[in-house]
């Protein structure tokens, strides 16, 4: 069995990360999405709890979630211990998957092969979130299943508060 992990922080759950799992099913027999930065939530970059978006990548894998494992695990203080973090949580995998140079390299530190996934263009978290705060069309951008689960946790409006209040954490960047 082939596995290969995951990384992201799903901050929705959107297109463009539904179009990664696909990719990754295309070589590998199953995908452990790591929900990171678990213990975030209602802040701009961080609005959703790690529940939620545990939910929302069920919900946006359709029958995908059948070759899924979904985990979320917390951040660490060290940088250099988080792989080892997010190993004690998940199935082995024999490879990392995450657009984050920094992911990736810290992971190539233990030993995994890691590699990018094609990006949709046009789709991100960011964008999805600032077309919320914005009153634009973000439901374009997720997969129809995760813009119910928004609807129903009533998250633009969460969004469009945490962004007029301009609430972050340390260590948080906004671009906006």
């Amino acid at each position: 069995m082939k596995r290969a992990l995951f990384i992201g922080r799903f901050q929705p759950f959107h297109m463009g990360h539904l179009e990664s799992v696909k990719h990754i099913l295309s070589t590998y027999d199953e995908v452990v999405v790591v929900v990171a930065a678990a213990q975030y939530s209602y802040t701009m970059e961080n609005p959703f709890t790690a529940g939620e978006r545990v939910e929302m990548v069920k919900r946006g894998l359709g029958p995908l979630y059948e070759r899924s494992y979904i985990i979320p695990v917390d951040n660490v203080p060290s940088n250099y211990e988080w792989p080892r973090h997010v190993l004690n949580y998940t199935p082995r995998a024999e490879a990392v998957f995450s657009n984050n140079r920094f992911v990736r390299m810290l992971f190539q530190e233990y030993g995994y092969r890691t590699y990018e996934t094609p990006l949709v263009e046009g789709v991100g978290g960011s964008i999805v979130r600032r077309r919320m705060a914005e009153g634009g069309d973000w439901r374009s951008l997720v997969p129809p299943p995760v813009a119910s689960l928004i609807d129903e946790l009533d998250g633009v409006e969460r969004v469009k508060s945490l962004y007029a209040m301009r609430v972050s954490m340390r260590g948080e960047r906004f671009e906006g």
